[in-house]
């Protein structure tokens, strides 16, 4: 399956996101939810009236990740932070991603938290975030050491609000 089939899937199924791992496993997601969508929005807005360019953040565009072993995959993040304006296109490349957010939705903790972590690492992406939808909508903050995340830190949604984006080293 090509991430050509990919776009062609989800141009005929509306009610579903789809994804493929660089490996070619095929990943079959509802929509995100209202609460997820709010996490989602007011992120983007956080970025924003931090000085974040908006040609800059993306929510749900499809990323173009190629896999050690030469396969090329296609994960949709929830927010995406680029250094710098991209073009137009449905899977891009992961160049100047800065930092990718998936907010885990029931069902996808096992790829969010652990298969999409490794392939954004192996991608090169130097911050990858996830916002758990628990009471206090925690946030795990990992940064690229070497070929790996650590994590370097995790906090309430609601403090990290509080902050400057400029105080997370997203250029």
């Amino acid at each position: 399956m090509t991430l050509d089939d990919l776009t062609a899937m989800m141009a005929e199924d509306e009610h579903h996101r789809y994804e493929i791992s660089p490996e070619g496993v095929l990943s079959i997601m509802p929509p995100p939810g209202y609460a997820h969508a709010i996490i989602a929005t007011r992120l983007m807005v956080w970025f924003a009236q931090g000085g974040v360019p908006a040609e800059r953040i993306a929510q749900a565009v499809g990323l173009r990740i190629l896999g050690r072993d030469g396969g090329v995959g296609g994960r949709i993040p929830d927010l995406v932070v680029w250094s710098k304006a991209q073009t137009d296109g449905v899977w891009l490349p992961v160049a100047d991603v800065l930092l990718v957010v998936e907010i885990i939705s029931p069902g996808s903790e096992g790829i969010d938290t652990v298969t999409k972590r490794l392939e954004y690492a192996a991608a090169g992406i130097a911050q990858y975030w996830v916002v758990d939808q628990d009471s206090a909508q925690t946030v795990t903050m990992h940064h690229l050491d070497g070929n790996h995340y650590t994590v370097r830190a995790t906090m309430p949604l609601a403090w990290l609000l509080n902050t400057d984006p400029t105080e997370h080293d997203l250029g």
